[in-house]
């Protein structure tokens, strides 16, 4: 069976019971090679929930719009029966869960900057904790607290923002059994980009979406809460901010100090993504001690040149990492390709007067991008950089919520993974 085809088949059954208006019941025959694996069933049940979700939070009247809004149930009949019904059910179930992710993912990056800043998506993610069944706790660091982390990068673009910055930091603990894997999430929290002194001239209407990376970051946390996966610790991070001008907002030529001591002179003010992100993944690093770190940003228009709308990119030396995200990513249905490291690039970061530039000539602006962000994790430490800048939003129904089934995906099998490892280091023993 090809990739994608649950999802094409659950995302059918759902189109035919919105065109069914009055319809309350669904039957459906699904071939016995079809339904008899458990992620297959979990695959059409996200696809069947997220093709049902409607934004309806700024409408008003007739423009409010229920997808199959008479449906009460719909039933999954197997050819030949279903052998483990339990299992049919979990599978079902998991997927209904993924896709609570999957909304709220598009929920924040739907909604507009008036309603959503810095300040509220801190309380999305106090909701999260709150209704994880305690699972996830919730820790929100403001200024004083990034000041005395010395977090200068993050602090520097948040000076033109009109709310206080504010640092999330969501932590999940399975309910039961040994952590076998302590992992980190950052996900880029720009609520708004103007672009800073350096204003954007163009797709400023759109720039809401620039909190894509924690709107998936923050998804997942939401859907590993609901889910409860074994084996796994993992924090969720998000340095939320907004890349505003005022008089107090950075200007070309600053020179900000990261949390780790690095000096950067900001070439471009519409490259603060990376600033925000510095910081962040220094705290994943030394504070946190994730032994593995994903980070997920819209950073770079040259990312959306390279792979389009449909696809993201993703950055690692690790090579063990990639084949994560690679079959993570087949399995999810959110698209991704491996992008070039080319160390040769770094020399377009290279400064007059600091450590480094916040970015690079106009010229592989993705690769100089993944490039900065790396000085920011320890070396030896497993990490990917994963820009979803093209796959983040569509220009005909919005917010897509990408990146919420990977992380969602990844961080469940975190847990597993380390536990298979050890199993074969002791067989080697």
């Amino acid at each position: 069976i090809e990739n994608g085809t649950m999802a094409k088949i659950g995302k059918s059954i759902a189109s035919k019971c919105d065109a069914e208006k009055k319809a309350e019941s669904c039957a459906v025959l699904l071939p016995s090679k079809v339904g008899s694996d458990a992620d297959t069933l979990s695959e059409i049940s996200t696809a069947f929930y997220s093709t049902l979700y409607a934004d309806n939070r700024y409408r008003t009247g007739d423009k409010v719009t229920t997808p199959a809004e008479d449906l009460k149930t719909v039933t999954l009949s197997l050819e030949g029966g279903v052998s483990d019904q339990s299992s049919a059910d979990a599978a079902i179930k998991y997927g209904e869960g993924r896709t609570m992710g999957v909304s709220l993912c598009k929920d924040i990056v739907n909604a507009p900057h008036n309603v959503l800043n810095s300040e509220s998506l801190a309380e999305s993610a106090k909701r999260i904790a709150k209704e994880s069944n305690g699972t996830i706790t919730c820790k929100i660091l403001g200024k004083k607290e990034c000041e005395a982390r010395g977090m200068g990068a993050y602090l520097g673009v948040a000076r033109g923002s009109e709310t206080e910055p504010q640092f999330i930091h969501l932590t999940y603990k399975p309910r039961k059994g040994d952590i076998n894997s302590k992992v980190a999430v950052v996900g880029k929290g720009l609520l708004f980009d103007t672009g800073g002194y350096n204003i954007k001239t163009a797709m400023m209407e759109l720039m809401k979406f620039d909190c894509g990376g924690s709107a998936a970051t923050l998804g997942a946390a939401r859907a590993v809460g609901q889910l409860a996966p074994e084996g796994v610790e993992c924090h969720f991070l998000v340095a939320a901010c907004e890349n505003m001008i005022n008089d107090r907002a950075v200007v070309p030529s600053d020179i900000l100090t990261a949390s780790n001591g690095k000096t950067i002179e900001v070439i471009n003010t519409d490259a603060e993504g990376r600033l925000t992100l510095a910081d962040a993944l220094v705290y994943a690093d030394k504070e946190v001690g994730a032994e593995r770190i994903i980070e997920l940003s819209t950073l770079t228009g040259a990312m959306m040149v390279s792979l389009g709308k449909e696809i993201c990119g993703f950055f690692t030396t690790d090579d063990d990492l990639a084949k994560e995200l690679e079959d993570v990513s087949k399995k999810t249905g959110d698209k991704s390709w491996r992008m070039p490291m080319a160390k040769e690039y770094n020399d377009q970061l290279k400064s007059k007067v600091a450590d480094m530039t916040n970015c690079g000539t106009r010229y592989g602006g993705a690769i100089t991008a993944a490039l900065f962000l790396e000085n920011f994790v320890s070396k030896k430490k497993p990490f990917a950089h994963i820009d979803i800048a093209g796959p983040v939003w569509s220009d005909k129904t919005g917010a897509t919520g990408f990146g919420a089934k990977l992380v969602t995906e990844w961080v469940t099998r975190q847990g597993q993974l380390k536990k298979e490892e050890t199993e074969e280091e002791k067989k080697k023993d």
